[in-house]
């Protein structure tokens, strides 16, 4: 049976991020680190993707230049909430936020509910499952906690943070596994 090892990589920190903002289509806070570091963190050989947004695409680029968009790995649509700070939907829309954060199919920020969002990196996975080798994939935090919440077939979505720049390793022999990895 072949083997599928995929590397989810959040993003670089964003401004949006640093100010707990719904994100827009920003820039990554620092473009800085050394690429050269970070491209020989995984052999040559790997397929590296990323979802559209300039914030995974800039992040993708310190791991190569050979990056493939995959519209799958978009962040989640967050409708009219885009932009808008964490603190300022509590005071303005706090019954709504706390919908969100109840639902898994609530969209009162007339976006992509979470249920959507875990469907579509369900349905992900699922085509991922054919390919051989190495995937390295640099996405956004609610994607790869979807991600994680399909191979642990949970529902905690908003129980998990995800840090700029955290891997989390996904192996398919089968069955989707976590591979935690070692500092070492």
């Amino acid at each position: 049976m072949q083997t599928t090892r995929l590397t989810l990589i959040c993003h670089a920190r964003t401004v949006a991020q640093k100010l707990a903002c719904f994100p827009t289509n920003e820039p990554v806070e620092n473009s800085q680190l050394a690429s050269c570091e970070l491209a020989e963190r995984f052999d040559a050989a790997r397929r590296l993707i990323c979802a559209p947004e300039l914030r995974t695409r800039q992040t993708a680029a310190w791991f190569g230049t050979d990056a493939q968009i995959d519209e799958a790995l978009r962040d989640c649509d967050w409708g009219r909430w885009h932009g808008q700070s964490i603190k300022a939907l509590q005071a303005s829309e706090d019954a709504a936020l706390q919908a969100w954060l109840d639902d898994p199919h609530a969209t009162p920020h007339d976006g992509e509910s979470v249920a959507q969002l875990c469907q579509r990196v369900a349905t992900w996975l699922a085509n991922l499952q054919g390919t051989s080798g190495h995937v390295v994939a640099v996405t956004h935090p609610f994607v790869i906690r979807a991600a994680l919440i399909h191979v642990l077939r949970g529902s905690a979505l908003h129980d998990i943070d995800v840090e700029p720049l955290s891997l989390l390793e996904l192996r398919f022999t089968g069955r989707w596994r976590l591979c935690l990895k070692g500092a070492l």
